[in-house]
């Protein structure tokens, strides 16, 4: 039985480029590589990647060129090893070495995925610290409105029913329901 080795790419936003990775996967040997551009906070939704869990065959590896690629909590870190035990399937990576089929790429991925969860955390904490600076500064305002909530409300008071409201917005009617719970 011929084994077969899939590389795995990811990035987080759209204006990002799996080309990098796609390279350095197809330079390390794989067979078929798969990119998406997805955040990495979880594994669902990630279309890309639930269809390279269920190609692997016993025997097969899934590669990808960094651990923080594949996941970003030691949860679905674990999860996703699991799967790969579960198929007789090896993860193996390009610029660390992370390789299952060996105890210690293994001890190595394990303490890979706690850093990565940490590093997440870490930004997470930043970034709501950073807010709050802004926010006590009074740079700080939040995202401009999507809802012209004044406007829903005169139309509101003029006598027109949410339903109609929402069509001459070009809003849903839960947003002209919410903007009218808020006048009450």
């Amino acid at each position: 039985m011929t084994t077969k080795t899939y590389g795995y790419a990811r990035v987080s936003t759209d204006d990002q480029d799996c080309s990098v990775q796609e390279s350095a996967l197809s330079a390390a040997g794989c067979d078929l590589v798969r990119c998406e551009k997805k955040s990495g906070a979880t594994t669902e939704g990630r279309r890309e990647l639930e269809i390279l869990l269920d190609f692997l065959r016993p025997g097969d590896t899934l590669m990808v060129t960094r651990v923080d690629r594949l996941a970003r909590s030691v949860a679905d870190l674990e999860k996703i090893v699991s799967i790969l035990n579960e198929r007789g399937a090896f993860l193996r990576a390009t610029e660390q070495p992370i390789d299952t089929s060996t105890p210690a790429g293994v001890a190595f991925l394990q303490m890979l995925g706690v850093f990565a969860q940490f590093e997440t955390a870490i930004r997470r904490e930043r970034q709501l610290e950073g807010i709050a600076k802004a926010k006590e500064a009074g740079v700080y305002k939040g995202r401009q409105p999507s809802v012209p909530v004044d406007e829903v409300r005169r139309l509101k008071a003029e006598g027109v029913r949410p339903a109609d409201i929402a069509r001459r917005l070009q809003i849903g009617r839960g947003s002209v329901y919410r903007a009218l719970a808020g006048a009450a």
